[in-house]
């Protein structure tokens, strides 16, 4: 197995086709077809199924490329640093839509400056997160875990070879729009919730109750919408007056301030917290991120 060939398999995975696979790469067809099935019959797997309509790729073939991907991420990384010198630090953080770990982001890039750095931010499914840090996507990932999920989670982060570290423990929150009819409330109960639609980012494929980013998984909610990117919620939440429930730490600077966080009165607690590779030391800017985050320790 070479180099080479991982190159060649991650670009027919981006073309789909061997035909383009080959032309991007300046090579025969069955030239790339020949390499394919050395590497295949080497490593003991089928990476693609081929067809007249083109290739498709084997579930042990995406978890294949995975790793191949990083191999040449990290060779790449190698040699831009040690041969042609030009490399810039990276770092990338992927966390569930957090507002506050998008503002410790934002710090973050302002104290260190962009000169020296290479960053990167992914607001995604909890799943994406955790896959993320396994695969060097992300060096931290940020997510809560509660009495629900606790368990399962546990597991699945420990099976990737990570570790939580919590920073901190909150309160459930309702977050709406301040025209909602229920924005005045000092506190909002689940039942007065019920005639307003609740509004849950979506997972994807991986969609489990023990996956979802917001507390009271389980209920059962008479109206629910399923969104996955923060702007939709919001336009959501002012258009039909729906909600959801969150950690109560919102940042207006970035949201602007017409939304709001009042209690729940069905309050459960969230241990906030980030994952990362298990006993890996955290890189300097990694630490600068996580202090920016527990700055919020005061607003929990």
């Amino acid at each position: 197995m070479t180099l080479q060939q991982l190159k060649y398999a991650l670009t027919i995975a981006e073309c789909g086709s061997m035909n383009e696979a080959a032309k991007q790469l300046f090579l025969s067809q069955p030239s790339l077809s020949e390499n394919m099935k050395e590497l295949e019959t080497e490593i003991g797997l089928q990476i693609f199924l081929r067809s007249n309509r083109g290739i498709v790729i084997t579930p042990e073939g995406e978890e294949f490329l995975g790793y191949a991907r990083q191999v040449t991420e990290q060779f790449g990384l190698l040699s831009a640093k040690y041969i042609e010198k030009k490399v810039k630090e990276r770092f990338s953080v992927s966390m569930q839509h957090y507002t506050f770990a998008v503002k410790a982001f934002v710090e973050t890039v302002k104290a260190v400056g962009m000169e020296q750095y290479e960053f990167a931010v992914h607001e995604t499914t909890t799943y994406d997160v955790i896959e993320n840090v396994k695969n060097f996507k992300s060096e931290i990932g940020v997510l809560y875990l509660n009495d629900f999920n606790e368990k399962v989670m546990t597991k699945i982060i420990r099976e990737n070879g990570l570790e939580f570290v919590e920073l901190f423990c909150c309160d459930t929150y309702v977050y709406l729009w301040s025209g909602h009819p229920l924005a005045g409330k000092e506190k909002i109960s689940m039942a007065e919730l019920d005639p307003y639609p609740c509004l849950s980012f979506d997972q994807g494929k991986y969609n489990s109750l023990y996956l979802a980013e917001e507390m009271k998984s389980t209920y059962e909610y008479k109206r629910l919408i399923k969104a996955n990117d923060r702007a939709t919620l919001l336009n959501l939440m002012v258009g039909l007056n729906a909600y959801t429930l969150c950690s109560g730490m919102i940042c207006q600077e970035l949201n602007g301030g017409d939304y709001i966080a009042i209690p729940l009165v069905e309050s459960e607690r969230m241990r906030l917290g980030y994952v990362k590779r298990k006993g890996a030391k955290v890189s300097y800017i990694g630490e600068r991120y996580i202090g920016e985050l527990e700055k919020y320790k005061e607003e929990a």
